[in-house]
């Protein structure tokens, strides 16, 4: 019979860690941060994990009650796996982690070209400010390099989720992803991007362009826009 691995300490901390701590298990938890997935679609932006470790992290999750199984609706229809309310409220703490990471120097032993722009704009829209959100409520949905994700504003959140929006956007565009990684740290103004068709604009106006991009922009992190992309 074999025992959980544990801290072994009375410790909120460490309780958290007993359950979150084995590696990978957070990085499952950020994906569904995004939105509900498929087992193949954690694979694939998991690939060093395996199928079978995430097999064993899913089910250690699942018996944490932080992820369950579910079947998206027609027509769809496919089995996927989804937080629960006690696993969606990890969004804050993991946040805040993000945020803490984004200042972090890139590591030279890292392909800058693995960076994943839902992942920035998730980080990002964690930082801004409820006071900003106030009386807002939009979807912006936006095709980045080979990226498609949504940013959702509503009850003063800004929440960024994986795929095309699930209603006709506010806003729809499309960048590359240097371009996109300058609007938002870089200093470039989303009004002249569009001019030099660097951004373009798909659905949306003037005025929603310079507010989604000054929304996501007003972050003070030194994040590195060079690296290669």
């Amino acid at each position: 019979m074999t025992t959980a691995r544990t801290y072994g300490q009375m410790c909120p901390l460490a309780r958290s860690l007993d359950v979150l701590g084995e590696r990978w298990t957070l990085l499952i938890v950020r994906e569904l941060l995004l939105g509900p997935k498929r087992f193949k679609d954690l694979v694939d932006t998991l690939p060093a994990l395996g199928p079978n470790r995430l097999t064993t992290r899913l089910r250690s999750l699942e018996d944490a009650g932080i992820v369950r199984r579910a079947t998206l609706p027609p027509p769809a229809g496919v089995a996927v796996y989804e937080l629960t309310e006690r696993g969606a409220g990890l969004e804050e703490p993991l946040a805040a982690l993000a945020r803490w990471g984004l200042a972090l120097p890139p590591s030279p032993e890292i392909d800058p070209k693995t960076t994943r722009v839902d992942l920035i704009a998730l980080s990002v829209a964690s930082v801004v400010s409820p006071d900003k959100l106030v009386g807002l409520k939009e979807i912006y949905e936006m095709h980045v390099g080979r990226a498609t994700f949504h940013i959702e504003i509503a009850d003063g959140r800004m929440r960024t989720r994986s795929g095309p929006a699930p209603v006709r956007p506010d806003l729809e565009i499309t960048c590359r992803v240097r371009t996109f990684l300058q609007l938002i740290f870089g200093g470039t103004r989303a009004v002249d991007a569009v001019r030099s068709g660097d951004l373009q604009v798909a659905v949306g106006t003037d005025e929603l362009v310079e507010r989604a991009f000054d929304l996501m922009s007003g972050t003070e992190i030194d994040y590195p826009v060079h690296m290669g992309i």
